[in-house]
Parts: C-alpha cells; structure tokens; sequence
C-alpha cells in the first residue's frame, strides 16, 4: 500500500471533513430516503432513486478520505530545511512568458486548493520544480506549451 505524504493542517481539515461526511452527511442523506420513502411505490421513486445515488456518492467519498487518511504520513513543515523545493513548503515562482509571480503551498492531492494557493506535489507545473533551489529557472513542458521559470523564494507556509 503506497504512502501518502499530507501536512498536519492537511491531515486535520481530512479528518474534519470524513467526520462531517459521516455524520451530518449519513443523517442528511437518511433524511432525503425516509422523505422520498414516504412518496410511495419505490420502484417508480425518481426521488428515491436520486437519494439512493446520493448515498451510494458519499459513501464512495467517505471511502476516499478514510483511504487516503489510512496512508497518511503526516509532515511537520515546520522542520523541513528550506534550501530546495520540497512537499509541504511554499514555492515563490516568476513565469517569465506571463510575467506573473505565483506562490503556492505543495500539498498532496487532496489537500489542494488553489483558491487558498495550496496546490498539489502532482501538478505539472510543480513536478519539475521539486528538489530545485532558488535562482533556478526551469524550461517546463506542458500540453498548452513550454514554460520558463525562475524559482524566487521557498519557505515554510
């Protein structure tokens, strides 16, 4: 079974999240069967059969989390070194064809969220980056074309 890296904030949002799956997402999903149920004949039940589908959908994800928090190995960024690019720090990099500066968290795939500048240690454009140090500009080829990046800083979140 392969181990998966997650942050301790990471770790504790997941278990959060799995434990309102299981508890206020089960009584909701409950909620809707007994509703629907009560319309009548199940077997032409549209409502029923949606509320079904919606069970078997958290159940999947419950199992999801649950799997993924079972491979954890939860880091502490806060004794990472910060002299290359590695999993649970924040990367500060320029795109020399946007011009633009971005710093992101590399966090595990579950964890991501650009919205919150987290983003996943799978994602394209922070593979090649990994184990670099700052001044390095990196040629990265993506499907939409060929990036030029300098790393600008690497720090602890």
């Amino acid at each position: 079974m392969e181990r998966v890296q997650v942050t301790q904030e990471g770790y504790d949002r997941l278990m959060s999240k799995l434990e309102d799956l299981k508890g206020r997402g089960r009584r909701e999903v409950a909620d809707d069967l007994e509703e629907a149920a009560s319309h009548g004949d199940l077997r032409e039940n549209a409502d029923y059969d949606a509320a079904k589908e919606k069970q078997g959908m958290l159940e999947a994800q419950i199992r999801l989390y649950e799997d993924h928090l079972g491979r954890a190995d939860v880091v502490n960024v806060k004794n990472l070194n910060t002299d290359r690019v590695q999993f649970g720090l924040k990367v500060k990099f320029e795109n020399f064809n946007t011009e633009k500066v971005m710093e992101y968290q590399i966090v595990s795939e579950l964890e991501a969220d650009l919205k919150e500048k987290r983003i996943s240690v799978t994602a394209p454009i922070i593979r090649p980056l990994l184990g670099r140090n700052v001044g390095d500009v990196i040629e990265i080829n993506l499907e939409s074309g060929d990036i030029d990046i300098e790393i600008l800083e690497i720090s602890q979140p």
